[in-house]
């Protein structure tokens, strides 16, 4: 009778235990951060803030800001649907296509004309560059193929913008591997080359290579970043004919996974004032430079650059969640710090 006693005893006992596991298994929300002040980090040691070596990746509802060193990747490898290539526009890299297949037969004679792959003042100089709006449809290396021979060699200039240390010349080139990518990759006057597989991450938008150290993490997961400011490629116009222009301070949005911008002028509604009701009266942009570098003025007149204080910025985040955001100081004359701006941001309504 007392062991049928203890029996029943430890089979409530455990009942109890697996009731209690059930409850702790309940998912716990995060709330989105109400807002905050932000100093971004972009200066790695001594640099000129002009030429600040880290990208800087903000995560608005987490408050949170995740810095990759410029110079840490060189190519990045498309995880979507598309079997695409980007090159390191915040380096400036820049590539050309050699008819062969074979990196082997690639080697210094086939850069005679190619002026070494240098941006120049000039539209030509475009076709060099990735597309600066992200349109992975105008990357400079073409869509990888299912069919080897079609995918040729590109020779690769690593980039010097930004005050980035000069490398070698590469000679890459790309292949499927069932769902991935192969990369074979050399310097310019080798004759063996590497391999690196590079699978995709449906967690990230892109894979990234460093020729120097293999596979190597640069942004966040693909939802966990509102935008990402540093040191970047652009465009300018000269004239009537827009070239290549390599802008300080930019801000690009994560518009590929949603968010979207308005600037808004306080000639109409102040920062403090601005609600939840008037996100209707207001035009949101997903365009990726809906920031770039409209929120302050660089100028070479001492005493003349500084953060834009008629304006200020609303943020749709990819959770639905509306941040109203105004940046404080960028430079000296500012009382900032060039390459570690500071800015405000407040949640206006949560998604």
């Amino acid at each position: 009778m007392n062991k049928l006693k203890i029996a029943v005893a430890i089979m409530a006992l455990a009942g109890g235990l697996a009731a209690c596991k059930k409850n702790n298994d309940t998912i716990i929300v995060v709330p989105p951060s109400d807002g905050t002040q932000l100093q971004l980090k972009g200066l790695i040691a001594n640099e000129a803030g002009s030429s600040a070596g880290n990208s800087v990746y903000v995560d608005l509802s987490t408050a949170t800001q995740v810095v990759a060193a410029r110079s840490s990747w060189d190519l990045g490898f498309y995880t979507g649907s598309d079997f695409r290539v980007i090159l390191n526009n915040t380096t400036s890299a820049t590539a050309k296509m050699i008819n062969k297949n074979d990196l082997a037969q690639v080697g210094t004679a086939d850069t005679v004309g190619l002026n070494k792959l240098a941006i120049g003042y000039d539209a030509a100089s475009l076709a060099l560059i990735d597309d600066i709006r992200g349109n992975l449809s105008k990357t400079v290396i073409a869509a990888v193929s299912e069919t080897a021979t079609d995918n040729k060699v590109y020779i690769v200039n690593c980039g010097t913008g930004g005050s980035v240390a000069a490398r070698s010349f590469y000679k890459i080139r790309v292949l499927r591997k069932g769902t991935g990518y192969t990369l074979q990759y050399a310097k310019l006057e080798e004759t063996t080359f590497k391999t690196i597989d590079v699978t995709k991450d449906s967690q990230y938008d892109f894979s990234y290579v460093s020729f120097d150290n293999g596979l190597v993490k640069v942004a966040p997961e693909k939802g966990n970043w509102d935008f990402v400011w540093g040191y970047t490629m652009f465009e300018t116009a000269l004239g009537a004919t827009m070239i290549p222009y390599a802008s300080s301070d930019f801000i690009t949005i994560n518009s590929r996974n949603g968010v979207q911008v308005s600037e808004v002028l306080t000639s109409t509604v102040s920062y403090a004032d601005f609600k939840d009701s008037m996100l209707t009266k207001i035009t949101f942009s997903s365009a990726i430079d809906s920031l770039g570098t409209r929120w302050r003025t660089a100028s070479a007149t001492a005493g003349q650059s500084g953060v834009k204080k008629d304006r200020f910025y609303v943020i749709k985040d990819a959770a639905g969640n509306y941040y109203k955001l105004k940046f404080m100081s960028f430079h000296g004359d500012d009382g900032g710090t060039r390459g570690k701006p500071e800015l405000e941001y407040k949640l206006v309504k949560k998604g």
